[in-house]
């Protein structure tokens, strides 16, 4: 006799209560019962547990009944089921990568991926997420999440360790000289009533390779190699122009895109400031602000390259071996 999905769901709601209450049970509904050969198209009152547990190790009370009221039932496997949080909240006791981070005095980016140099781990993102674009020193707070995601002081997880700083050109100058001539013209300016000072200016090579810096968990436990939304990388590889890629990132989530520059040099804007960068993956829009520090991944979950600027309609991204080299690290996997 065909079972009315009408008559299904009166006998779910007339039992659901003494059905939840049994060991093991996470939720009950309504479906279509599977058998080992696959979902049929008979109608049953479906069991939602934990996981499944012989039935010897059950207590009679707690097995369910293969019908109720005529209607069969049917029992899954669903796990515990839990609200989903998103890349921008606060990640308690694990911390996977593709959420929010940041330096104590950042807004907030993204949690790369994990890196190793021997045995100890490391959390890779960018040096503006960090180190506050060269500002930061070692030891400085790292916290999940980053400040414009309400994270604070008591939500630090980590510490800055190393970072590649960034060229923007030029640079305070360290020379003693340079630096004297420019006090004795300063105490010369303030003498004749101008308000105007010098600072003596090194010129740099202004080319940057890449934006990264390496951050010291507290709690090496805390963090997981998988990344959310994507998984676990299996490891890092070069990427041809076409190939798609994708992301997880703290403000855009999970996105995907095609890489369609290769060798790209192009100059970025920090706050005000150019930097020249050269030898970079161009992918299309796949990005937003906050997304900074993404790990980018193939379709296989190979790590291709690190992502670190964009634009309406582009997103920067720096070739991972780049990035390992540079800092010395390899990939956790």
């Amino acid at each position: 006799m065909a079972i009315r999905l009408e008559h299904a769901v009166s006998v779910k709601q007339a039992n659901v209560q003494h059905l939840i209450s049994r060991r093991n049970v996470v939720g009950v509904g309504v479906g279509y019962k599977v058998t080992s050969g696959g979902p049929t198209d008979e109608i049953a009152v479906v069991v939602n547990v934990a996981r499944k547990i012989p039935k010897a190790q059950l207590a009679e009370s707690d097995l369910i009944p293969k019908t109720i009221n005529q209607v069969r039932t049917d029992v899954i496997e669903t796990g515990v089921i839990r609200a989903f949080q998103g890349p921008k909240d606060r990640w308690r006791p694990t911390i996977p990568a593709g959420v929010s981070i940041g330096h104590i005095n950042v807004t907030a980016g993204t949690l790369g991926c994990l890196v190793k140099r021997g045995n100890r781990i490391y959390i890779l993102s960018n040096n503006h997420v960090l180190a506050d674009v060269n500002a930061g020193k070692p030891g400085d707070a790292i916290i999940q999440p980053g400040s414009y995601d309400g994270g604070a002081t008591a939500d630090r997880v980590a510490v800055l360790d190393d970072y590649i700083p960034l060229d923007f050109g030029g640079e305070k100058a360290k020379c003693s000289v340079a630096n004297g001539v420019a006090r004795v013209l300063n105490a010369l300016a303030k003498f004749t009533g101008s308000s105007h000072r010098l600072q003596a200016y090194q010129a740099t090579a202004g080319y940057n390779a890449l934006d990264a810096a390496l951050a010291r968990p507290l709690k090496p436990a805390m963090f997981s190699p998988e990344i959310l939304n994507i998984g676990r990388p299996i490891g890092a590889r070069s990427v041809s122009l076409g190939e798609s890629v994708k992301k997880n990132g703290r403000t855009t989530g999970l996105t995907t895109g095609t890489i369609i520059q290769i060798d790209v040099t192009t100059a970025v804007m920090y706050n005000g400031r150019l930097a020249s960068f050269s030898g970079q993956l161009m992918a299309n829009a796949m990005s937003g602000p906050g997304d900074s520090g993404s790990a980018v991944l193939d379709e296989n979950n190979y790590a291709v390259g690190l992502l670190f600027a964009g634009s309406d309609n582009s997103t920067l991204i720096t070739p991972i071996q780049v990035v390992l080299s540079a800092l010395k690290v390899e990939l956790v996997t």
